[in-house]
């Protein structure tokens, strides 16, 4: 945070903390819905689609731009708080969505809002760069790259993630991966008990016998 790139104004600008802002949001949501219904509403399966795929695929982007960076030996150190929100959320978000067990299959018809968002925070920040001559990712600064044909090139791969992401989720939605209830040794039916004949003593006398 010392760095003057990361500013409050330009720390928000990033795409992975406003995606995994909308994520913890929406986790929350979802379970507060969990601890009152059985199964999720499909408006809030398909909130959680948007903003996984959004999430995942900024862990994807980022590890990208690091190994990019690398190659043309511009170093970035990669902090524990960056491998927890690139890496250990999405991958765990991924396994949440794969056993929740609330979770409804969603519709394909998802996919266009999927890309809308980065669509309209990449001409946003794509605006808001040539204004500040800052831009959060290399690949959106001409300057940086070798032109605007290689820009266009990148964002257009950077949309495709979203795509393949988005579809990706959308697939494992249609899987039902189901775990045995905690406890469970057998799910054979356990034999009937038998109950103790009471002793000659103790049972009851009835007249007339």
């Amino acid at each position: 945070m010392g760095s003057q790139t990361l500013a409050s104004d330009n720390f928000f600008a990033y795409l992975t903390i406003q995606s995994n802002l909308a994520f913890a949001v929406v986790t929350i949501v979802a379970g507060v819905m969990a601890l009152r219904h059985p199964r999720d509403p499909v408006w809030l399966t398909s909130l959680r689609a948007l903003v996984l795929s959004w999430t995942v695929t900024a862990g994807l982007a980022f590890s990208i731009i690091v190994w990019q960076a690398g190659v043309r030996g511009i170093p970035i150190t990669v902090p524990w708080s960056d491998v927890v929100l690139h890496y250990v959320l999405p991958a765990l978000s991924v396994v949440a969505w794969l056993i929740g067990p609330g979770r409804r299959a969603v519709s394909w018809r998802v996919l266009p809002f999927v890309l809308l968002y980065p669509l309209i925070w990449g001409v946003f920040t794509i605006w808001r760069g040539r204004i500040i001559g800052w831009y959060p990712y290399y690949f959106l600064d001409p300057r940086q790259v070798s032109g605007l044909p290689e820009m266009a090139v990148s964002c257009l791969a950077a949309l495709s993630i979203f795509a393949v992401v988005g579809s990706l989720l959308v697939l494992l939605s249609r899987v039902r991966v189901t775990l045995p209830p905690w406890g469970e040794i057998s799910s054979r039916p356990s034999a009937p008990v038998r109950r103790r004949r009471a002793p000659a003593w103790r049972r009851p006398v009835h007249p007339g016998r």
